[in-house]
C-alpha cells in the first residue's frame, strides 16, 4: 500500500480527494490535515510514503512546508496539488525539490498515476507547464526585496515590516521603491499582482 498524507484546506475538496484516493486498491490515506505547519509533525509520527499537498495553506504555505518535511523526512515524497499554475510557482516548487505537481483541473484517475509515480521514486510534472517554467523569467528581486513585498503583500505598512525585519522604516521604504522600478511596475500594489502572476510570491 502506498501510504498518503493529504493536506488540504478546503474541506469540500479534502473529503472528495480521500473519498477519490480510497477507491484505488493500492492507496491509502493514512493522514489529512487543513494547516501547513502541522505537516511535518504529522508526517514524522505517520510516516507516509507521499505528501499530497495544497500550495496555498494557513500557517506555513505548502512549499515551505515541503522543503522543511524533505529536510526532516526525505523518505517521504512530495505531490504538490495546487490551482496555480504559473511558471514561476512551479519554479519554486522544483526549488524545494517536490517529486510532482498537478493541477486540480485535472482529470481524476491522473492523481492515482501521479501518486504511484511519486512513490516508485519519479517525477510527475504537467508537461506544458514544465515547458513553460524552463523558459520563464527568473525572479529578478534578491530574498530581502521578496521578504518585504511577500510582508507588504500581507497588508503590513512599512513599520510593522520594519519590525518584523528588525530594519528601519526608511530602509523598507527603500526596498519597496526599488522592487516597484525592478518590476516596471506602478505602485506597490502592481508590483504585489506582478510578482504573484510570475510565481515569484508565495
Amino acid at each position: 500500500m502506498i501510504r498518503i498524507l493529504l493536506a488540504e484546506d478546503m474541506h469540500m475538496v479534502r473529503g472528495a480527494l480521500v473519498a477519490l484516493l480510497d477507491l484505488e486498491p493500492d492507496i491509502e490515506v493514512v493522514c489529512q490535515l487543513e494547516r501547513g505547519d502541522e505537516i511535518v509533525e504529522a508526517a514524522l509520527r505517520h510516516r507516509p510514503d507521499v505528501a499530497v499537498i495544497d500550495i496555498d495553506l494557513p500557517g506555513t504555505d505548502g512549499l515551505t512546508a515541503a522543503a522543511e518535511l524533505r529536510e526532516r523526512l526525505p523518505e517521504c515524497r512530495t505531490l504538490i496539488l495546487t490551482n496555480l499554475g504559473r511558471p514561476g510557482t512551479l519554479r519554486r516548487a522544483l526549488a524545494a525539490h517536490v517529486s510532482g505537481y498537478l493541477l486540480k483541473d485535472a482529470p481524476p484517475d491522473e492523481l492515482a498515476a501521479a501518486i504511484r509515480r511519486v512513490a516508485k521514486g519519479q517525477r510527475s510534472i504537467d508537461p506544458e507547464l514544465a515547458l513553460a517554467a524552463w523558459g520563464g523569467v527568473e525572479s529578478p528581486l534578491t530574498a530581502r526585496e521578496t521578504e518585504v513585498l511577500c510582508l507588504a503583500a500581507e497588508g503590513a505598512e512599512a513599520g510593522e515590516i520594519a519590525s518584523r525585519l528588525h530594519l528601519s522604516a526608511g530602509t523598507v521604504r527603500n526596498y519597496l521603491t526599488t522592487v516597484v522600478t525592478k518590476l516596471n511596475a506602478r505602485n506597490r500594489v502592481d508590483a504585489i499582482r506582478i510578482a504573484r502572476d510570475s510565481g515569484w510570491l508565495t
